[in-house]
């Protein structure tokens, strides 16, 4: 099954609106074949995983991280192929989370006479399919937020140096967190002030998320990198209606979707707005990065699933730099957000630190 979450991950970020799925067929001891969802449209994982065991998949075991589908969409149901090719044990990481739907495919195959598990490494593939289980049962994206700090808490000195805080191992991953994310969501204070492409840069080569910029009065540049035509991933820019009608226009001719929410009780972008258009987008998961007003603001609406926090063994030994987040936290330790199912990874000397929002 651990291998199986491999071969999903491979797809992650790149089969909205499904979910990323793995699968394996093992027989007598010996993986034959291996498979995962490339893309909406194209085979799921336990085809693509019966077409790589080439007629060896009868009376195997196939491993897969979610339930096959027993319905028809833009592909055959997944059961039937399954039953189709002779496998006689199904092992299934967690149960398919939309309502409609949970329970079929199991229940299919058992009705098959296949021997069906459930349950195998239950928390790390449900952890997988999050951003899925979230919009199928919401209509919203699942919110990750990423963020870099000291281990004084600090994002940016005095002066406002802040490249780079994290080390290349962190950065890479990073990209690698791009890659696998529908959306990258910042605030217009860091593209005034980084001028960011938001691009993914591997050495092997990555997809451009759609990139979105939460700038209430349209303060960004028109000139800004991310307009530049670099990266073909759509831009998009969440504003008010305090926004001049000729910058709007200015943006849009370079290719931009601006698009007019609503405000909060402070006069800015309504994030619950934003995840609502983004949603409908088909947008599945979003990697918010910041910076430290936005990210204040994503917290205290409660639009944060998942927050990430990299943290580099440096002291900047002071309270005059800039840190996490801006703006009233919470007067009282009971009002603090928690988290949950916490993940420790080392990059080099920096220590990643995850966890889900309790």
């Amino acid at each position: 099954m651990q291998l199986a979450l491999e071969q999903a991950a491979r797809g992650e970020g790149r089969t909205a609106p499904n979910p990323p799925v793995g699968a394996l067929i093992v027989k007598n001891g010996e993986i034959v074949g291996r498979g995962y969802h490339a893309a909406a449209g194209q085979p799921h994982a336990e085809v693509n995983a019966i077409r790589d065991a080439a007629g060896a998949a009868s009376g195997s075991t196939l491993y897969v991280t979610l339930e096959p589908c027993n319905h028809t969409g833009r592909t055959g149901p997944c059961t039937e192929a399954v039953i189709a090719a002779g496998i006689s044990r199904v092992v299934v990481g967690c149960v398919d989370p939309n309502p409609s739907v949970a329970g079929s495919g199991v229940e299919r195959l058992q009705q098959a006479g296949i021997d069906v598990q459930t349950g195998l490494l239950e928390k790390e593939c449900n952890r997988l399919i999050a951003p899925f289980a979230k919009h199928i049962s919401t209509g919203l994206p699942f919110v990750t937020l990423k963020m870099a700090m000291t281990l004084d808490g600090q994002t940016a000195t005095s002066n406002g140096d802040s490249q780079w805080i994290s080390n290349e191992q962190s950065r890479r991953y990073v990209h690698e967190m791009r890659d696998r994310s529908d959306a990258v969501m910042v605030g217009a204070g860091t593209v005034l002030t980084d001028d960011p492409l938001l691009t993914t840069r591997l050495p092997q080569g990555g997809r451009d998320a759609t990139r979105v910029v939460i700038d209430s009065q349209l303060r960004m540049s028109v000139e800004s990198k991310l307009l530049s035509g670099e990266s073909t991933a759509p831009v998009i820019v969440f504003a008010t209606e305090q926004a001049e009608p000729d910058k709007r226009k200015r943006l849009a001719a370079t290719g931009a979707d601006v698009v007019i929410t609503g405000a909060d009780a402070q006069g800015r972008v309504d994030l619950n707005s934003v995840l609502t258009e983004l949603g409908k987008r088909d947008i599945q998961s979003v990697l918010l990065e910041g910076g430290a007003t936005l990210a204040g603001e994503s917290v205290r609406t409660g639009i944060v699933d998942r927050v990430a926090i990299f943290v580099a063994p440096l002291l900047f030994g002071g309270n005059d730099g800039s840190f996490l987040f801006n703006g009233a936290g919470s007067r009282l330790l009971a009002d603090a957000t928690r988290l949950s199912d916490i993940r420790t990874r080392m990059f080099g000397d920096d220590i990643l630190i995850e966890g889900e929002v309790a």
